[in-house]
């Protein structure tokens, strides 16, 4: 399962109706599972890390690494088969402290446009459905 730590309040209607839209069409280990985080409990992430040996954390930031969408299949089937769970990290609206970005074991750039968080929760669930398609060989991603 990957979690998905999203900063910010929880999804408006029309954000959540996005997410799940993917979520439904998800199967092991590519399902997921919101976690939504007020502005206080984002910011001490980097001071109580709670993230464990066996997850791979993965932040998004548009200062990160770009990936194409089956570069990042592959990343994700990387940490399954090595017996990960993943952790994705979506800042609210002011982002992450530098710790937490330091901590993170990969920084993901979506684009070096910067997004609103709750933009973001529905283009990393689409990202993550595509992975899941391209690792099973589906028709969903065109080359």
């Amino acid at each position: 399962m990957i979690r998905i730590l999203a900063g910010g309040k929880k999804s408006k209607n029309w954000v959540f109706d996005g997410q799940t839209e993917y979520e439904k069409r998800l199967k092991k280990p590519f399902d997921m599972h919101f976690e939504y985080l007020d502005d206080t409990k984002i910011a001490n992430l980097a001071h109580n890390w709670p993230f464990k040996a066996d997850e791979y954390v993965i932040l998004l930031d548009e200062r990160g690494e770009i990936l194409s969408s089956p570069e990042l299949s592959q990343k994700l089937e990387r940490q399954f088969n090595h017996g990960k769970k993943v952790v994705f990290i979506i800042g609210g609206p002011y982002g992450v402290d530098e710790e937490t970005r330091k901590r993170a074991d990969f920084v993901l750039s979506i684009s070096r446009m910067v997004f609103p968080h709750e933009l973001m929760r529905i283009i990393l669930s689409e990202q993550i459905y595509r992975a899941q398609e391209i690792s099973r060989g589906g028709k969903y991603h065109h080359d």
